[in-house]
């Protein structure tokens, strides 16, 4: 039998694993955090003067995906069902008017703001339609708030990886964990801090949501794989998930095609979903619930795999029990 590493070595070990995962981790994080920037951002222009037009596509070449809108309102109704981030009115005398919906990202909106004013080289005047909420004017609050829900999920599978034996168990605790979480994160965020816009019941459908989807994945491949499994889901689900959300920002501000590959991950989704459901009055939210509810399913599908592979050896050491116990008794 092979002799056990030693104290140091295993110290040595952990502090070099350690060392790589954060460093990884790290890069990894700063890197697609620090290359924000607009990347076909949906914007439009009213009336679609062909001088503006062309002055955006000079100063940001590839940043904005620019339409045309017949008049104010018709970019306002734009604005308010997400098809857009900010509509560029032109004025007379060479003046600019900006209508914005801060609320879809108040990190777009101050891109934006900036963009117009090098336009004019003038104070812009502002519109927002679909402001941000009063509580997180710069969205940094609600991005806050939103990161420890990853965590939990993650660290709340490796726990029922590792202490909880029965995968019915299991499923049974990871739906619990959604239901539970949706219902205390709500009160936090939506009235303790007030950083999510919208009803407390419509977040805690969001959160209980997004950690089932979590949490399901991750405790499902660990079930089936052991903690190889809880590495892989982990990995997909936080450390890939997280920084392609969009929640510090938006999905085009991040280097594509990652910041579309980000909302097909229950991160993406999630924030997204926050933000349509809370001050959009739902547009723009079929495509996150669907993602949402299909990894939820597969999570499940997970967890139903490993309940069904678990329950022979469970049903076998039951079983066994007695018939050790009486062979004992007997010598």
């Amino acid at each position: 039998m092979a002799a056990s590493a030693s104290p140091r070595a295993e110290a040595r070990n952990i502090l070099i694993i350690v060392a790589i995962v954060q460093f990884v981790i790290g890069g990894w994080f700063s890197w697609s955090a620090s290359r924000a920037a607009p990347r076909d951002l949906p914007v439009l222009v009213v009336a679609g003067t062909p001088a503006v037009v062309d002055a955006l596509r000079e100063a940001a070449p590839g940043a904005y995906e620019i339409k045309e809108a017949a008049d104010e309102d018709a970019a306002d109704r734009a604005l308010r069902h997400r098809e857009a981030y900010g509509a560029f009115v032109p004025r007379s005398g060479g003046e600019l008017d900006l209508r914005i919906a801060s609320a879809a990202s108040p990190v777009v909106a101050q891109t934006l703001i900036r963009q117009a004013g090098e336009l004019t080289g003038k104070p812009v005047r502002v519109t927002d339609v679909v402001p941000a909420d009063a509580d997180d004017r710069h969205g940094a609050g609600a991005a806050m708030g939103f990161l420890p829900l990853l965590i939990t999920a993650v660290i709340a599978a490796l726990l029922f990886v590792l202490k909880v034996a029965g995968g019915r168990a299991r499923l049974l605790g990871v739906v619990g964990f959604a239901v539970a979480s949706g219902l205390v994160s709500s009160l936090g965020l939506t009235h303790v801090s007030g950083v999510l816009p919208g009803g407390y019941l419509a977040n805690a459908a969001i959160v209980a949501l997004l950690e089932l989807a979590m949490a399901g994945v991750i405790t499902g491949l660990g079930s089936l794989i052991g903690p190889p499994g809880v590495a892989v889901g982990a990995v997909l689900m936080f450390v890939v998930g997280n920084p392609l959300s969009g929640m510090a920002s938006a999905p085009e501000m991040l280097p594509q095609p990652l910041g579309t590959v980000g909302q097909f991950l229950p991160p993406g989704a999630a924030a997204t979903l926050f933000r349509s459901v809370g001050s959009f009055d739902g547009a723009g939210a079929g495509g996150p619930v669907l993602v949402l509810a299909v990894w939820s399913l597969i999570g499940l599908g997970l967890l139903y795999a490993g309940a069904r592979r678990t329950a022979p050896k469970l049903a076998s050491v039951t079983v066994s029990d007695p018939l050790q116990a009486a062979a004992r008794s007997s010598r």
